[in-house]
Order: C-alpha cells, then sequence, then structure tokens
C-alpha cells in the first residue's frame, strides 16, 4: 500500500475550491501540487453547454447523486442533493449563478463568529481577483482573472418585464447585484465564455494543467487523510485498481466540499468521537462540530401561464432542440448559449431585516431545475426562497466504508421564521406579477395555484413541492478555538491537527445569501494567499442600505412602527 511518491501539497477534490488552489499554489514554481478528483474528465458536450446543465443533474455520470434521509418537515420525503464528481466539481454541473452574496455577510462573519479578517473588506478583493468580467473593470469587478463572467443579455421580453414589475412593486433597481446595491431587480450573471461553461477546470486548471510542478489525477478517490500523531502526513487513495498512500511534505488540503469533506474528516478519525466510535474509527481529534451545521437554501416555483408564445417552452420540441444544438456547436450562440437565469432580484421579506433574505432567478419557462417536470404550455417562473434559514441539519456515517454514502439531512422548514419566509415568498412574489409591465404576458397562476392563500395551504404546498437550490455548506465551519462547534480557523486549518486545511463551502460560518459558487471561490482564493505566506488583500467600498430598512419592508409601503 505505501508508496514512495511526494508532494508538498495534496489537494483532494478538483472542484470550484480544489482547482483555485492548485492555479495558486503552482504559481510557486518550487512547489510540488498532486490533485485528485474522484470523478472523470469533463469531455461531455452537455457540460459545456449551458444550455443543457440539466443533463449532468440526471445521473451519476458526472455528480454523486445524493439523496438526503426523509425529511420530516418536507412530508418525510428524500430530497435530492447533487455534488460534482469530474473535473471542476460542481462548477461543471452547476447552474453557472455568479452571485456574491451580500455585504453583511461577511461582516457578520467576523462579527459573529469571530473571524476577524473576514469583513468585507477583506472578502472583496479576492472576488476582483478571481474575475474576468465581460463589462470591465470597476470598483467591484476585476478583468484578467481566470472566472470569465458575462451579464445576462434578457432579449427575451419577459426578462425585462419582471425588472420592471419588481420596480413597479416598489423595490430597486439594480444594474449589478453584485455590486454596491444587491437589493432590487436587474440583470443577472453567470460563468460562461463565449457560449461556454466557465467551470473552474476551464478557468483556472485548464491554462496550467502542464506547469510541471502540478499533477492532476482523475477518477482517484480519496478514502481518508493519514496522519501520525497529531500531523496529517497523505492520503490513502484507490486510483488505477490499487490503493495507495501518498506522502504530504507540507499540508494535505481538503476541498471535497460539503457533503464529502466532512465524510472525509470522520472516516480520518476527525468528528465527533462518539460518532466516530460506533463505526470502529479510532479517534485523532474529537471535534464534534464535523458534519453538523448543515445549511441550504430552499425553493419554490411560482408559475404562471403565458398569453404569448415567446417562452422557452417552443425550445424544447425536438427539432428546435436540434437546431439549437447546432447553432452551439457551430457558432456558440443562441438559447444554448445561456444559462436562462438572466434577470433575478434579491428583496427583504420584511421590515427590520437586515439586508435581503429572499432571492429571485427568473426563467421564461414553467420547468423543475433538472428538468424533470415540465408546464405542458408556455409560462414563467420566478424560483424563490429564503436565504439564510434558521434550519439546520447534518451529514454523519452511515458506514466505515468510504464507498458509503453518507447519511445527510437537511431537517428544511424545521424553524418557524423559515416556514414564515416562505410564504412570504409566495405572497409577495404575487404581488410583484401582478405589476403593470406583467400585463401583457401574465396568465393564470399554474403553481402554488390561486387557491393557495392560508399560512396552512402555503406549508403544505412547501412541504410538497420545495427543492433545493443544491448549495449545501458550512458542516466544517469556521470558528474560534474555544468555539467547541468549529472544525477550522480562519485560514481553513483543522482544529486538533496539524497540516489538514478545508477550504470549501463547508468552512462558510453561515450560509452566504445566493448562490454559492462565487464565494467558495473567493474563499479559495483568500486562503491561497494564507498558504503562500503573502499578505492579505484589503479594498474598501461601500454598500447600499435603505434608510428606512427598519420601518418599511419596501419603498411606498407604508411606515409601520416595530
Amino acid at each position: 500500500m505505501a508508496s514512495e511518491e511526494r508532494f508538498d501539497y495534496i489537494i483532494v477534490g478538483a472542484g470550484s475550491a480544489g482547482a483555485v488552489l492548485a492555479h495558486r499554489l503552482t504559481e510557486d514554481a518550487d512547489v510540488s501540487v498532486l490533485l485528485l478528483e474522484a470523478g472523470p474528465m469533463d469531455r461531455s458536450l452537455f457540460i459545456h453547454m449551458p444550455s443543457a446543465f440539466a443533463y449532468p443533474l440526471a445521473d451519476d455520470t458526472y455528480n454523486w447523486y445524493y439523496h438526503s434521509e426523509p425529511d420530516p418537515h418536507m412530508d418525510n420525503r428524500a430530497m435530492y442533493c447533487p455534488r460534482g464528481r469530474v473535473l471542476g466539481g460542481s462548477s461543471s454541473i452547476n447552474g453557472m449563478a455568479y452571485v456574491r452574496g451580500h455585504a453583511l455577510d461577511y461582516e457578520n462573519w467576523a462579527k459573529d463568529f469571530g473571524l476577524a479578517g473576514w469583513e468585507y473588506r477583506h472578502c472583496l478583493p479576492y472576488f476582483r481577483r478571481a474575475e474576468d468580467f465581460d463589462q470591465g473593470e470597476n470598483a467591484y469587478h476585476g478583468v484578467g482573472g481566470p472566472l470569465h463572467v458575462t451579464t445576462g443579455e434578457m432579449k427575451n421580453p419577459l426578462y425585462g418585464a419582471f425588472v420592471e414589475a419588481g420596480v413597479a412593486a416598489g423595490y430597486p433597481r439594480t444594474e449589478d447585484m453584485n455590486g454596491y446595491c444587491q437589493e432590487g431587480f436587474g440583470p443577472m450573471f453567470r460563468t460562461t465564455k463565449d457560449g461556454w461553461r466557465w467551470s473552474t477546470a476551464n478557468g483556472y486548471l485548464r491554462p496550467i494543467i502542464k506547469r510541471p510542478n502540478l499533477t492532476v489525477r482523475t477518477r482517484a478517490f480519496t478514502r481518508r487523510v493519514i496522519t501520525a500523531g497529531e500531523r496529517a502526513i497523505g492520503v490513502e487513495v484507490e486510483h488505477r485498481g490499487s490503493t495507495t498512500v501518498i506522502h504530504a511534505d507540507r499540508e494535505v488540503l481538503l476541498c471535497a466540499g460539503a457533503i464529502n469533506s466532512p465524510q472525509t474528516l470522520m472516516l480520518s478519525g476527525i468528528g465527533p468521537a462518539d460518532h466516530l466510535r460506533e463505526h470502529g474509527i479510532g479517534v485523532v481529534a474529537d471535534r464534534p462540530g464535523v458534519g453538523q451545521n448543515l445549511q441550504d437554501h430552499l425553493e419554490i416555483y411560482v408559475q404562471y401561464a403565458c398569453k404569448q408564445p415567446i417562452t422557452l417552452y417552443s425550445a424544447l420540441k425536438p427539432w428546435n432542440k436540434a437546431m439549437i444544438g447546432a447553432e452551439w456547436l457551430l457558432k456558440r450562440t443562441g438559447l444554448g448559449a445561456t444559462n436562462h437565469f438572466e434577470s433575478g432580484g434579491f428583496i427583504r421579506s420584511d421590515a427590520g431585516v437586515e439586508h435581503p433574505n429572499l432571492q429571485y432567478h427568473f426563467l421564461p419557462m414553467a420547468v423543475t431545475y433538472d428538468g424533470k417536470t415540465t408546464q405542458q404550455r408556455h409560462g414563467f417562473q420566478a424560483h424563490v426562497g429564503p436565504m439564510r434559514p434558521e434550519s439546520r441539519g447534518s451529514v454523519t456515517l452511515t458506514s466505515a466504508d468510504p464507498h458509503q454514502a453518507p447519511r445527510i439531512l437537511f431537517n428544511y422548514m424545521s424553524s418557524e421564521r423559515d416556514r414564515h419566509e416562505m410564504r412570504q415568498s409566495v405572497r409577495l412574489t404575487r404581488e410583484i406579477m401582478a405589476q403593470a409591465p406583467m400585463d401583457d404576458f401574465r396568465a393564470e397562476e399554474l403553481s402554488p395555484g390561486p387557491d393557495v392563500t392560508t399560512d396552512a395551504q402555503l406549508d403544505a404546498f412547501v412541504r410538497q413541492h420545495g427543492e433545493s437550490a443544491y448549495h449545501p455548506s458550512c458542516t466544517c465551519r469556521m470558528g474560534t478555538a474555544d468555539d467547541p462547534g468549529a472544525v477550522v480557523d480562519g485560514q481553513g486549518r483543522v482544529y486538533g491537527v496539524d497540516a489538514l486545511r478545508v477550504v470549501d463551502a463547508s468552512i462558510m460560518p453561515r450560509i452566504a445569501s445566493g448562490n454559492l459558487n462565487a464565494p467558495t471561490i473567493m474563499i479559495a482564493e483568500k486562503i491561497a494567499d494564507a498558504i503562500r505566506g503573502r499578505g492579505a488583500l484589503v479594498e474598501e467600498q461601500p454598500w447600499y442600505q435603505p434608510a428606512n430598512l427598519a420601518t418599511r419592508q419596501r419603498e411606498g409601503e407604508p411606515e409601520r412602527s416595530l
């Protein structure tokens, strides 16, 4: 089993964070890096064609294809939890939305969890460094970075009508929900370049894949981290039919994501001691927070029939699909070159909410995220749901066998506040859709349906139809050394084990207010500097906060006393 192979750094997982670390660490020519990915290369055209993102979600070819335990507050449904198992990780199978979250997400990480150095001014420069923004450089955006970001064209009139309806309902208009003003309605951005998915595999790995100090291995399954005393010294890996131990002279960097990173830690003896002993695993470090604090975004679809035949429903006809595919193959243009989430918004559910806690993705079609259920007519929908849920779940072991999927329990909607915010999601969406800019397009409500109005009816609808937005996070959270729930410090270093870090969405202490791919890339960019011993970047920029947020949910609403 022993191997003579040695590298300075071993990175487990070639996804949104692992690819970033591989790129940045190998900028130092005297450092050797091994990047391990359990899945295959990302050669499928269905991965690279933006509009085809439902296909990699459909099975386990490029996807761990996890399902949760029956969720007690979701009518005991097993919730689907896809995770990328391919070069690029989940950035190769996600919906490509580029959303950073709100400045106060990061301010509150620092304030609430004692994480000095994670304030917004410490995060913004890493968002900018990662980015190649199609609109050019400004105070909030960068150019020349590995990650290309494209602005939604909004050619279909439904996109603009949705934005105008939000403005008509009293919300701000924002041209950049990743810049000064997140709150309001405007265009969305996506990680594409010239009609091609711009995953971290394409942005961070392909340009440097031939660096002599980088070794990339796909179909290499990491069973566990090997420790000697209180130090990580390597990993046990299955590759090409054999199992070997590969040594890390400096550090092991675990970038396997919010499900697999805590599983790998526990299989390595790092986690809640009693749980490890239940599975016959020797305890290296008793860290009760490993696998706990699981957070995700739950969303529902508010769907309407469309008066005009201008939606994507026509694109589902076989001949039109063939034409769209042919145009994309030949020119990288047309409906195949977009993820179709081209406008959206962020609003506050109630007066007194500090920053937007409901997110919208608008889609000119009535269909589920994975494409499995489609309304058989022209329609459109708003994906909407709470951004900072109180509900907490867990990832635990089902077995000491690393090939057995872990036990995932999201525990969605276990909080009354979460249920209230989801009800508000539906009610406020109905108000927006009722505005005049939608009059030429809006026909009858298809889902939840006009008869679903009471709290009990809305709660039942969410239990039956709520879906994950595929943003699991926070299962190896950052925190201070005296915080018993913390797994890593502010630089991703695992408490109780030297030379081991976790760098991915699992280390978020609280889920960010938006899609998680961009924040995960930022986290990896930031920790890469810490690993390399470089000074942290700092850039001060303001962010929008409405003057009357304590008394108004939106402009034009009568002030209320709290």
